[in-house]
């Protein structure tokens, strides 16, 4: 009687355990929205504060689908924060000195699309490892990026260009669309092509991929090529919607794209990277962000949370690693 009383008692907090660690991240998002709503019901999810967490969110939701293709692979990047920095940079210079807007934003994609080229090449040919590599091209890329603006603030960028990232289209600021565009894109090229498959079997398995055929050093260098082109696009957007451009201006974005990463891996069953769950990992930092906005809280204390977040995403990616 005893022993089936306790197993009876024990086996909730085991089924608490496994919601937790199976859907952690979508519940955790629940409940924010639940208390900032019951803190500030006239506020919080009214019309225009949902538009303008969409707005916050947009940009770090593409910076977040190119770290997701990345630890996909099983690797990570710590340069796409700084990337989409010098991709705003070199777009905004060039315009300032007469460059079309295209053709300016073009040269950014490029700058973006290069320095994702250099990772893949360090990391998949050269076999340096993804924080080795990244750490050092992140570091030169700050310090390119200073060069382009010399240290400055760029202003006054034309016109045509800040409406992509400051217009609307019903009512909703474009980068929404963009990054709804983007992530449908990322998230059918994961799941339906041959590429998204083989990127998902080098991240289970580098060794089995390598037998089965998979070229692993050019998938590898693929996926560090695409996410340096979308960090790219995410800080031109950055600066169109900003209307200026700085070396730092984004850097946080990498920081929250890899805590968005690691609370989207506790959605699935399987614990891996997926951008269904990053996109819930970035509905939890807008929606805490905006929330504690609302409240008063003081950005200081902004940090701190935002750094347990990180630590609880780590931990719960870890604990379902090892259920695994």
């Amino acid at each position: 009687m005893t022993m089936t009383t306790t197993t009876s008692a024990i086996s909730p907090v085991r089924s608490a355990g496994r919601v937790l660690l199976h859907g952690g991240t979508v519940v955790a998002l629940i409940v924010l929205i639940a208390f900032f709503f019951a803190m500030r019901p006239d506020v919080f999810l009214t019309f225009v504060n949902v538009k303008n967490i969409l707005f916050q969110i947009s940009i770090l939701a593409i910076i977040a689908g190119a770290q997701t293709v990345v630890m996909v692979v099983g690797d990570f990047d710590l340069s796409v924060g700084a990337t989409s920095s010098l991709a705003g940079a070199v777009s905004a210079s060039m315009m300032l000195n007469g460059t079309p807007t295209e053709m300016a934003i073009l040269s950014g994609l490029g700058v973006g699309l290069l320095v994702g080229l250099v990772n893949g090449l360090l990391i998949a040919y050269v076999n340096l490892s993804a924080f080795v590599a990244t750490l050092a091209t992140m570091t030169s890329v700050v310090g390119l990026a200073y060069l382009v603006t010399a240290g400055t603030t760029l202003f006054n960028l034309p016109t045509g260009f800040n409406y992509l990232g400051q217009g609307r289209l019903l009512n909703i600021p474009l980068p929404v669309y963009i990054a709804i565009v983007i992530s449908v894109v990322l998230w059918a090229v994961l799941q339906f092509t041959t590429t998204g498959r083989r990127w998902h079997a080098i991240g289970g398995n580098v060794e089995v991929s390598r037998l089965s055929g998979v070229n692993v050093r050019f998938a590898r260098m693929l996926a560090f090529a695409i996410a340096g082109l979308i960090s790219a696009l995410g800080g031109i957007l950055l600066a169109a919607r900003l209307g200026s451009a700085s070396a730092v201006q984004g850097s946080d974005n990498m920081m929250f794209s890899v805590a968005a990463v690691f609370l989207g891996m506790t959605v699935i069953k399987s614990g891996a990277a997926n951008l269904g769950g990053t996109m819930v990992g970035v509905a939890i930092i807008g929606v805490m962000s905006n929330g504690l906005n609302i409240l008063g809280v003081n950005s200081y204390v902004q940090q701190v949370v935002t750094g347990a977040i990180i630590i609880a995403a780590v931990t719960l990616s870890s604990l379902r690693t090892r259920r695994r």
